[in-house]
């Protein structure tokens, strides 16, 4: 269960995640830890980490998070969701690992999540450990997405869960790259758990 501070830190965290999707993503990575480590690809400022790194703690794993920290493109400057706090006054650029640290740090969780700086593909390219449950949350463009999952899911465990996060099936609703995301994921045998707001949770 999510503790006291861990919850008021996640609440505090810049983010997409609303309680509901975030108690639930904490019971997927309680599932899937059980079998291995769980990886986050989208660390943002460290909100989904949190619900995900008391999900190790609980189960005695880690959580790897891999993010570059320059946002996605839905974060960029005259984007909906751009926030002009995490832009970086030296560079102009945008610099989300500063609060992710702070956010893992307030939550005491610095001894179970691993932040991992560097791009979903490179990281991927050399990655071999084998995984309990895996969270997608990165990019949401359609090549972006489909690449996550095509790099990430073949190192989830037997019994292991994949979680998705943004996943709307009507397009007035959000975008659609997690939506098929989720529909290549069950065609490709993963068979779905749950359904809570946007977030889907599948296991191999």
């Amino acid at each position: 269960m999510v503790n006291d501070v861990e919850l008021k830190v996640a609440r505090a965290a810049k983010g997409f995640m609303p309680d509901d999707e975030g108690l639930a993503l904490h019971e997927a990575g309680l599932d899937g830890g059980r079998i291995g480590p769980l990886l986050e690809i989208g660390s943002y400022c460290g909100k989904s980490g949190v619900y995900l790194g008391s999900a190790a703690r609980a189960v005695g794993t880690v959580l790897f998070t891999i993010d570059h920290h320059r946002g996605s493109e839905e974060n960029q400057a005259e984007w909906e969701h751009h926030d002009t706090e995490v832009v970086d006054p030296r560079t102009g650029r945008m610099d989300t690992l500063p609060f992710f640290r702070r956010t893992i740090e307030d939550a005491g969780l610095e001894g179970f999540v691993v932040g991992v700086l560097g791009d979903s593909p490179t990281v991927g390219r050399y990655w071999t450990t084998p995984l309990g449950s895996l969270f997608i949350d990165g990019g949401h463009a359609e090549q972006v997405a489909t690449a996550d999952y095509e790099i990430w899911a073949p190192h989830v465990m037997s019994g292991g869960v994949l979680a998705i996060h943004d996943v709307f099936e009507r397009p007035e609703d959000g975008g659609q790259a997690p939506f098929h995301v989720w529909q290549r994921a069950v065609s490709d045998g993963f068979t779905t758990l749950t359904a809570v707001g946007s977030l889907r949770t599948l296991r191999r």
